[in-house]
């Protein structure tokens, strides 16, 4: 049960794109091999996704598709978008995948964050570079950061998560009282709790919520409870009718610089190993600053030090399996390391 657990997120940190598709898949793996997925839904796969294909314009790009053997990292985004608006990008992931090991590491940026706006000669909320520059201006912004490269980025727009919720029948979501969004400058809505099946709408706006004490770190929680959500709600599922009209919908609200054949990969991937995830999410205070007083998450310089560190030694090939930590393990070993009493001879 552990192990199907670890799998189940994996594929979150690692692609959100075929959260729906592999679960299903999972969830069947004893009627469909990956023969059968090349048979059944390769082909479905490369044919919804094919309008998705959108490369960074700032970026060199080659006719020959990504090479995924070896570590690389993908910027995973959550874009909160309405008819007609660029959108803002309300989940940030960090993810460094390891094709060899099967590990994955997921470092969860709060949107709030205050940092430079990579192109626009400022600083403000990191979920403000997708409004103004879309992808590139996300992903230069992270990359400068976290002071790390990114390989590519994925971004799939919620608006769609509705009709992929709806099609699905509903989701469980973890609400044990009432979610009342109420706030002067905020969308009015009240999410009933302890149902036990949510609409899309509901889920759409469990995710956009921010009115309670945690503020951003709450909200990036609740982003990753939905998503996790999502997958349980599609590893139960057994309606292979219904993964075209699925894979559809995706693809209506999805981008990736990721060419179709090589998310077709990544899926028969999943199919093949199993994968160990883990995540971490950057560590600092909310304060208000500036001219307007305006509500910022402000990174604990010492933490941004050790995440950089972190993802430098995942991204090293040649780095052992028993060195792949995040900072809070790496601070318990030197904990450890420095009172006798916690040490495994004690």
């Amino acid at each position: 049960m552990r192990n199907y657990r670890r799998f189940k997120i994996a594929i979150l940190s690692t692609f959100v794109l075929l959260v729906v598709v592999t679960g299903v898949i999972y969830a069947n793996r004893g009627a469909l091999s990956a023969l059968g997925y090349d048979w059944f839904l390769s082909g479905k796969v490369e044919a919804s996704f094919a309008d998705s294909y959108q490369p960074l314009t700032d970026r060199p790009t080659t006719k020959e598709p990504p090479q995924v053997e070896k570590p690389f990292s993908m910027l995973l985004m959550g874009v909160d978008a309405r008819a007609n608006e660029q959108g803002r990008s309300d989940t940030l992931i960090y993810t460094v995948i390891r094709p060899q090991d099967g590990k994955v590491l997921m470092i969860s940026i709060p949107r709030d964050t205050y940092t430079e706006m990579v192109g626009r000669d400022t600083e403000d909320k990191i979920t403000h570079a997708y409004a103004f520059g879309g992808a590139e201006m996300a992903v230069n912004s992270v990359e400068k950061l976290l002071d790390a490269k990114v390989d590519h980025y994925a971004s799939i727009n919620f608006q769609g998560f509705i009709k992929v919720v709806d099609t699905l029948g509903g989701i469980s979501l973890p609400i044990t009282e009432d979610i009342v969004n109420k706030g002067a400058d905020h969308e009015k809505f009240t999410i009933e709790g302890n149902l036990d099946n949510y609409t899309g709408l509901d889920a759409l706006r469990f995710v956009r919520y921010r009115e309670d004490a945690g503020g951003d770190m709450s909200r990036t929680e609740r982003n990753r409870q939905f998503l996790e959500a999502l997958i349980q709600k599609t590893s139960s599922m057994k309606q292979w009718t219904k993964i075209p009209e699925i894979l559809d919908i995706i693809g209506d609200n999805f981008n990736t610089d990721l060419p179709p054949s090589s998310m077709s990969d990544l899926a028969k991937q999943f199919l093949q190993t199993g994968h160990q995830i883990k995540s971490y999410t950057l560590q600092g205070e909310g304060k208000r600053m500036g001219p307007q007083n305006l509500w910022y998450f402000v990174s604990d310089e010492e933490d941004l030090t050790s995440v950089r560190s972190t993802i430098s030694t995942w991204l090293n090939p040649e780095t052992p399996e028993s060195e792949l930590k995040i900072p809070q393990e790496q601070n318990q070993d030197q904990s450890g390391k420095s009172n006798p009493s916690q040490s495994p001879a004690a």
